[in-house]
C-alpha cells in the first residue's frame, strides 16, 4: 500500500489539528472530524502549504450521534477506501463550578462526548479495519492524565476520562483477533483552548491557586505521529507527554 489513511476526531482545533497536520506532513490521507465545518476548512488549508502533504477530507460530525458517526466511516471509507488509523481525540470539558450544582443535562454533555463518542467511533473503526483487506489499523484514544489522577472539581471530565482508560485495554484485548492495535495517550498540559488557563492559575489539590506549565501543541501532535507509525505488531498502550515541571507526579 502507498497510502495511508487516517481518520481525527476533534480535528479542529487543538491537538485534533496538530496531530492532523504532523500526519499529514508525514504523508497520511487524513479524513477531519469536528463539529465546526469552518474550523476544518481552517486545517485543510493550513495542510495545503505542509511539503507531500496527503490529500484531506473534511467532514463535519457529531461524535455524540452514532448516526453521524457511521456516516464518517462511511464517507473515509467511499473516498480513500479504508482506513488504518483513528485518532479518538474529540472531547469537551468539565461543566463550570462544584459538581452539587451541575443539571443532569450538563453531566449528560460530558458523557456523551467524551465517553459514549470514544465508543461509538471505536467501534465503527473495529468493523471497518475487521472487514478491509490487507485486514486491521490502529486506533490511538486521547486519554488526558485525567484518565490516571483528577484535578479538583472534575467529577464528569475525570470519570469519563478513567472510563476511556477501561475500554482502550479492553478494546487492545478484543483487538488481537482483528489485527487492531488500540492505544492510549494521556497529555498532560498543552497549549490548546482547554488548557490555556493553566498559565494564569488553577485550583491545587492542596486548595491553593497556581499556574503550572505548558507544552506546545505541536509536540502532542509528533507523539500521535510516532504512535501512529508503528508497525502493527508493535503497540504503545499508554503513551503520556506533559510538562516536565508539571504538579502530576508526587504529592500534591
Amino acid at each position: 500500500m502507498t497510502s495511508r489513511i487516517a481518520v481525527v476526531t476533534g480535528a479542529g482545533s487543538g491537538i485534533g489539528r496538530a496531530a492532523a497536520l504532523a500526519l499529514l506532513g508525514a504523508g497520511w490521507h487524513v479524513v477531519l472530524a469536528g463539529r465546526r465545518e469552518a474550523l476544518l476548512a481552517e486545517v485543510a488549508q493550513a495542510a495545503a502549504s505542509l511539503p507531500g502533504a496527503g490529500r484531506v477530507l473534511a467532514v463535519p460530525t457529531d461524535v455524540s450521534d452514532p448516526q453521524s458517526v457511521q456516516q464518517l466511516f462511511a464517507r473515509a471509507v467511499e473516498a480513500f477506501g479504508r482506513v488504518d488509523l483513528l485518532f479518538n481525540n474529540a472531547g469537551v470539558g468539565n461543566p463550570p463550578g462544584s459538581f452539587l450544582d451541575w443539571t443532569t443535562e450538563q453531566w449528560r454533555g460530558v458523557v456523551d462526548v467524551n465517553l459514549n463518542g470514544i465508543f461509538y467511533c471505536l467501534q465503527q473503526a473495529f468493523r471497518v479495519m475487521r472487514d478491509q483487506s490487507p485486514r486491521g489499523g490502529r486506533i490511538i484514544n486521547n486519554g488526558s492524565i485525567s484518565a490516571h489522577a483528577p484535578r479538583p472539581n472534575s467529577a464528569a471530565y475525570t470519570a469519563t476520562k478513567h472510563a476511556v482508560a477501561g475500554l482502550t485495554k479492553t478494546a487492545a484485548l478484543d483487538g488481537r483477533a482483528y489485527d487492531v492495535a488500540v492505544g492510549q495517550i494521556d497529555v498532560g498540559n498543552a497549549v490548546t483552548p482547554l488548557a490555556s488557563r493553566m498559565a494564569k492559575g488553577v485550583p491545587q489539590a492542596n486548595g491553593e491557586i497556581a499556574p503550572e506549565p505548558l507544552i506546545d501543541v505541536d509536540i502532542v501532535g509528533r507523539s500521535v505521529l510516532y504512535m501512529a507509525d508503528l508497525p502493527l505488531e508493535a503497540n504503545v498502550l499508554f503513551h503520556t507527554v506533559m510538562a516536565t515541571k508539571m504538579p502530576f507526579v508526587g504529592r500534591g
